[in-house]
């Protein structure tokens, strides 16, 4: 695990609600990835593996 960011993908406040974000992973290795979401004061790091 290096530490890297991989990619962001949304980076901006938003209203109160459901949101559907399209994550494209082609360009990824297969492999133990980690992602945080952050909400206010709310923030939880989940991981995810990835298998092509």
């Amino acid at each position: 695990m290096s530490g890297r960011e991989v990619a962001e993908l949304v980076n901006q406040m938003q209203q109160p609600g459901s949101y559907d974000v399209i994550f494209n992973a082609s360009s990824l290795s297969s492999g133990v990835y980690f992602y945080k979401l952050e909400a206010g004061r709310f923030v939880q790091t989940k991981k995810m593996i990835l298998i092509k």
